[in-house]
């Protein structure tokens, strides 16, 4: 069977090899893209196998790449999805367009995520998680100065909004229009209350910009510090920053 699968003949002779290829090529990229770097030799080494247990056990349930690190509330499951469309076309409630939206943003379907919020903001535009998310979704659609409106009036009415997750956004698109002391100055707020990874290491890459090459060293071995005390849930949570600290410090 490796004999079979190992040659060249599988893999371009036929419309279904070449498939595979361009299917096992997308997984092996996605795989590095997360850091996944044992699937990503078990796939080298035998994608027959490797390819098909990755899609199923890691790309089917893992955050899109898109949004891997900026985490929000809501569950991804198509289950999930058939219950709050219904409950949409029976009562058209601003909550369920809210969460439908959430799962559609851990997705990575930001425009899908958009429409979600929009209808939201349509049914309740003081509700401040509405704007929250829809500021972020637009964040990461490009269009950081309409998010970064729409965050800082949130922060603005609760600085500690969904435990700082808010204006950690804000400061993301403070940075996207050019306010680069303006966001250093609320990623600092942020780290008064809260010590997040995140949080320290878009800080310390924004020091690094300003040549403040020692103030980013001491945010980034918070970070490593902080990860090797921490819980396993959490550590999960912040891999990809922790990863990131890592990699500025070398």
């Amino acid at each position: 069977m490796i004999a079979f699968f190992g040659s060249p003949e599988f893999w371009f002779a036929s419309p279904l090899g070449f498939l595979f290829a361009i299917f096992t090529l997308c997984m092996l990229v996605d795989a590095i893209r997360r850091d996944e770097w044992l699937w990503a030799f078990f796939i080298f080494l035998f994608p027959p196998l490797n390819a098909p247990l990755y899609f199923f056990l890691v790309y089917r349930h893992a955050p899109s790449v898109a949004t891997l690190g900026f985490e929000l509330p809501g569950a991804r499951d198509r289950r999930r999805i058939k219950e709050l469309e219904a409950q949409i076309h029976h009562l058209d409630k601003a909550h369920h367009h809210l969460e439908l939206g959430d799962i559609y943003f851990q997705q990575g379907k930001l425009p899908k995520a958009l429409e979600s919020y929009q209808k939201a903001f349509e049914r309740d535009p003081n509700d401040p998680d509405i704007r929250s998310h829809l500021g972020q979704c637009l964040l990461r659609l490009n269009r950081p100065q309409e998010g970064r409106e729409m965050l800082a009036k949130v922060c603005a009415e609760n600085p500690n909004h969904d435990y700082g997750y808010t204006m950690m956004a804000l400061a993301e698109a403070q940075v996207a229009i050019g306010e680069t002391d303006v966001a250093i100055a609320t990623l600092q707020r942020v780290l008064e209350a809260h010590s997040y990874a995140r949080a320290r290491v878009q800080l310390a890459a924004l020091y690094l910009e300003k040549g403040e090459s020692d103030r980013a060293r001491a945010e980034l071995k918070e970070v490593v510090a902080d990860d090797s005390a921490s819980p396993d849930f959490q550590r999960k949570r912040d891999r990809v920053w922790i990863r990131k600290a890592k990699r500025m410090l070398k």
